[in-house]
C-alpha cells in the first residue's frame, strides 16, 4: 500500500480548512485516513504561527516510512526543515497564452500603422492656399445667388417684403 502526506479539506463554502493527513493514496481525498499529523488554515495571515501546526515527529517517521508528500505538504515540510524540497522552475509559467500573444501582435501592428501614418502627415507639404482673386468680377459670378430674407424677427413667417402691413398674403377662404 502507497502512503501519501496531503491535504484533506474542511471548512464550509468559501472557508477552508485543511487537516494535514497520512493517508493510503488511493483513499478519497477528504476520505479515512491513517493519521492527522497536522493543520492548515489558508485564511490566516502568512506570518501567523497558527496557520501551519505540524506534529515534527510524525511526520518525520512517516517520511521515514516511505509516505509521499504532496507538492503543498512538500512545502510546509520544507519551511519546517523537515525535508528538504528541490525547486522547481517553469519557465513557461509567465509567458501570456496564445491568444493574449496575438492581441499583443494586432496592437504593435496597429501602433506601427499608426506611427507610418503620423510620419506621412508630416512628411508631406501642406497644400497651400490659392491666392486671392484681385478682380471683383470673377468672384461675383462664382457665388451663388442667395435670397434675401427682408422679414424682420416680430414678422410672420409666411409674409414677404411685398405685402402690406396688416395683410395677410394668403387668399381668402372662400365659404
Amino acid at each position: 500500500m502507497s502512503v501519501s502526506m496531503r491535504l484533506s479539506r474542511g471548512g464550509s463554502k468559501k472557508r477552508p480548512y485543511y487537516r494535514i493527513v497520512v493517508a493510503n493514496s488511493r483513499a478519497a481525498r477528504d476520505g479515512k485516513y491513517l493519521e492527522q499529523i497536522g493543520t492548515y488554515n489558508p485564511l490566516l495571515a502568512k506570518d501567523d504561527e497558527n496557520r501551519v501546526k505540524l506534529i515534527e515527529d510524525r511526520a518525520r517517521y512517516w517520511l521515514g516510512v516511505g509516505a509521499q508528500p504532496s507538492d503543498r505538504v512538500a512545502r510546509f515540510l520544507d519551511a519546517k526543515g523537515i525535508q528538504e524540497r528541490a525547486a522547481t522552475n517553469n519557465p513557461n509559467k509567465g509567458e501570456p497564452g496564445k491568444k493574449a500573444k496575438e492581441r499583443a501582435e494586432d496592437r504593435a501592428a496597429k501602433a506601427a500603422e499608426a506611427e507610418e501614418a503620423a510620419a506621412a502627415a508630416a512628411a508631406a507639404p501642406e497644400p497651400e492656399a490659392e491666392p486671392e482673386a484681385v478682380d471683383a468680377a470673377p468672384d461675383a459670378a462664382e457665388e451663388p445667388a442667395v435670397a434675401v430674407n427682408e422679414s424682420t424677427p416680430d414678422s410672420d413667417a409666411g409674409d414677404t417684403a411685398e405685402g402690406v402691413e396688416g395683410q395677410s398674403s394668403q387668399d381668402p377662404a372662400e365659404g
